[in-house]
């Protein structure tokens, strides 16, 4: 109990910093709209439709936490944590649509360039870097928790290398009048996206497919259960997860025929597993030597 509280308290942790984060995003998209229109600047409309993605993206995971809250009933026997990997995904794929558009919109400023308000579009680029690492500040410790906060994170980086680059570009039309540097560093930060949008889309695809989570190693989580004294074989082992940070294990494991401690050993494998490789929910199964799996009879078997 203590733990699935504590679990809880993290949970509700993030939510907060998502929701300090999106309403700052918010305000400061709104803030580069309007900055957008009295400079003239492209790049900083741009950037804006980069924010938006990310209020978009913070909105989405929030809504996937207050998802995952609902508990389990018969038709979810694992209740709905897993919608929190479904909008990993919907932002991992947002952001790869968002950085082909700032390709394509590196690609149209230097066929057609604009007239830049270089100071004002300074300034509002500044702001904007204030508010994207006070966001990354928040969110940071909590990215390596949960894959949807990642995505959130994500998101947030990007666009904090979008003010950076706005930033460069404004203080070098300010300099030389040289407006192609504009497109250069937004097809820069185009391409710096793409392959940690990758990552994300391949870490939430992996629970998805019920991949075994990162980090674990079947190879070393088998030699564990072998090395439990009693434990002659297994067999059938999974190792998957549901969510971020919730593992999940089921195993048949073979035991001597004359064995009469195979509670002592369930117990022991139980605890081995769950120390080593932090897995919560363990689905053992005891055979004796010589049971056929395929035959239905009723091993010692328990759930944890």
């Amino acid at each position: 109990m203590s733990s699935g509280h504590s679990h809880g308290q993290v949970r509700a942790g993030h939510e907060k910093k998502l929701l300090l984060a999106l309403l700052l995003t918010t305000g400061f998209m709104i803030a580069e709209v309007i900055g957008a229109w009295v400079t003239g600047s492209l790049a900083l409309l741009s950037d804006a439709a980069h924010m938006f993605t990310d209020s978009a993206a913070l909105a989405i995971s929030l809504l996937a936490f207050q998802i995952a809250k609902r508990p389990a009933d018969r038709n979810r026997t694992f209740g709905y944590a897993r919608f929190e990997i479904l909008a990993s995904a919907f932002n991992a794929i947002l952001l790869f649509f968002v950085a082909i558009y700032i390709l394509y919109e590196a690609y149209q400023r230097l066929v057609e360039p604009a007239a830049i308000q270089s100071i004002g579009m300074l300034v509002i680029a500044i702001l904007g870097l204030i508010v994207n690492l006070i966001s990354m500040r928040m969110l940071g410790a909590a990215s390596g928790e949960s894959l949807n906060v990642k995505g959130a994170y994500l998101e947030v980086w990007s666009d904090m290398l979008g003010s950076l680059g706005v930033i460069l570009a404004a203080v070098v039309i300010w300099l030389t009048g040289w407006g192609w540097v504009d497109s250069l560093v937004a097809a820069g930060i185009g391409l710096w996206v793409l392959p940690r949008t990758w990552v994300l889309l391949r870490e939430s695809m992996n629970v998805l497919l019920e991949g075994v989570p990162s980090g674990i190693e079947v190879q070393k989580v088998e030699q564990t259960i072998l090395d439990v004294p009693g434990v002659v074989a297994i067999h059938d082992l999974h190792v998957w997860s549901v969510t971020s940070g919730k593992n999940v294990l089921s195993v048949h494991v073979v035991i001597p025929e004359s064995a009469s401690n195979g509670q002592q050993i369930l117990t022991e494998v139980t605890e081995s597993v769950s120390k080593a490789f932090e897995i919560g929910h363990c689905t053992i199964q005891l055979e004796h030597e010589g049971f056929h799996s395929n035959e239905h009879n009723d091993p010692d078997h328990e759930h944890h």
